[in-house]
């Protein structure tokens, strides 16, 4: 089971791990939600990757939440240079 969502453009992609860390947290999407004061859709939405940005004021509420840094759920991939063409 993969609980890591992507996100990919042209130049690499985005690697989303808030699933993966709400689960090692024991924390569901409606006790998450409720901490960081957002509805249980808009995490979802967060969750699942269905949206193309989020505020720095719900990233940083999220992660005081699972007691964590946006580095913990976010990563960055580049594209290999090959893969571009």
């Amino acid at each position: 089971m993969n609980l890591d969502e992507e996100i990919e453009t042209a130049e690499g992609k985005i690697i989303l791990r808030l699933d993966r860390m709400m689960v090692e947290r024991g924390m569901s999407l409606n006790e998450l939600a409720e901490k960081v004061g957002i509805t249980n859709v808009n995490l979802s939405k967060i969750k699942n990757n269905r949206v193309n940005a989020i505020r720095f004021s719900t990233l940083a509420a999220i992660c005081a939440a699972l007691d964590c840094t946006p580095g913990d759920i976010l990563e960055y991939k580049r594209r290999q240079e090959k893969e571009k063409n």
